[in-house]
């Protein structure tokens, strides 16, 4: 599983493999377009066998 902040998920499993994948492309721009370095968090949580 994983969480991100606000509404907007960037990244997901693959269901096969386990990899973690951008879920869409991710603009950078208009995610950081007020600061100057760019941080994308986000929390994995294991909670068992895929």
């Amino acid at each position: 599983r994983i969480v991100s902040e606000g509404s907007t998920q960037y990244f997901a499993l693959h269901g096969k493999t386990g990899h973690l994948v951008t879920a869409e492309r991710i603009d950078r721009e208009q995610l950081c377009e007020r600061v100057q370095q760019c941080v994308l968090r986000c929390e994995l949580i294991v909670e068992g066998e895929m």
